[in-house]
């Protein structure tokens, strides 16, 4: 069984290894690339019965509508808050994404701007270089007793909140469903007593926005709060608010995803801290995700579909 014809949304072919293309060429009879924003998508999406988006992608109402025959969406990603999952599900259409493949990497990431932040790192190494050998002015902070709390305890949440009790902090966390391992708060809690706190959601139309104005402003005076996930999950003009007054501190690193303007304006902020997408790019994720991303192809045209999603 193959693909009649697989067409990729927002992809240059510079995505995956030779290999791996020419094991998608063995499923489908056509493969077709096309900008997210070409005015001939409508067109293209008419004879498509696979859509494979990158992550950040769209796959719209519309854009289903549009193709008649699709019967699999795949995303060369975890998040898949922009694909319409009702509409695709009503449809009976499979969504497969790229889980557990990165979780390593954003874990020790998440660690490593924390530990960077505190410790003032960055600052140290600049100024040995101009070469002031001084520590008169470093006063760091450990994370040794902290109250550090976890929002979301997948698997990415899971091995962070482990990696914080080996620094020697005080875990709890907070998840749509509670579980063994860790302390459980309730989110409003959490945000009010924790020293450190990371998100760890994916992005669906439920946690869209779960950071609101009202749950940025019980967090405690003095917190860090890190996001190594999709920034949607943030309603950030109220991040600003919070900002602004000064007494929280932001770390994030999906910045491909926002708005020049908005970057322009969390930048603007001392105690924000802004990095290019790169907690999952370690070389053991990336080789992981593409053997997973095209498996999920295999898969699904054996009947037995992995990392559906709907």
């Amino acid at each position: 069984m193959k693909f009649n014809k697989i067409l990729l949304v927002g992809y240059n072919g510079n995505e995956l290894d030779d290999a791996y293309w020419k094991r998608i060429d063995a499923l489908t009879k056509e493969k077709a690339f096309i900008p997210a924003d070409d005015s001939k998508l409508n067109d293209q999406l008419k004879h498509a019965d696979a859509v494979l988006v990158k992550l950040g992608g769209k796959v719209s109402k519309e854009m289903i509508d549009s193709a008649p025959n699709l019967k699999y969406i795949g995303m060369l990603g975890t998040g898949f808050g922009g694909i319409d999952v009702g509409y695709a599900s009503s449809k009976k259409i499979t969504i497969c994404n790229i889980a557990d493949y990165a979780t390593e990497g954003v874990a020790e990431f998440t660690f490593g701007v924390i530990l960077n932040y505190l410790r003032e790192l960055e600052r140290g190494k600049n100024q040995a270089k101009d070469g002031d050998y001084s520590e008169a002015t470093f006063t760091g902070t450990e994370i040794k007793g902290k109250n550090f709390g976890v929002i979301g305890l997948g698997n990415i949440g899971k091995r962070t909140a482990a990696l914080a009790q080996v620094f020697g902090a005080k875990v709890s966390y907070w998840s749509k469903n509670k579980k063994e391992g860790f302390e459980y708060q309730e989110i409003e809690n959490l945000l009010k007593t924790s020293d450190i706190i990371t998100l760890n959601l994916a992005l669906t139309q439920d946690t869209k926005g779960f950071l609101n104005k009202e749950r940025l402003q019980l967090i405690k005076k003095g917190a860090l709060l890190v996001n190594p996930s999709p920034m949607e999950l943030v309603d950030v003009d109220a991040l600003m608010v919070r900002l602004k007054q000064g007494n929280i501190s932001f770390i994030l690193d999906h910045s491909d995803e926002m708005t020049e303007e908005q970057l322009a304006k969390l930048k603007s902020f001392e105690n924000c801290v802004v990095y290019p997408p790169i907690a999952y790019t370690t070389k053991e994720a990336t080789q992981l995700k593409k053997g997973i991303f095209v498996g999920n192809l295999e898969n699904f045209l054996k009947g037995k579909p992995t990392n559906k999603v709907n």
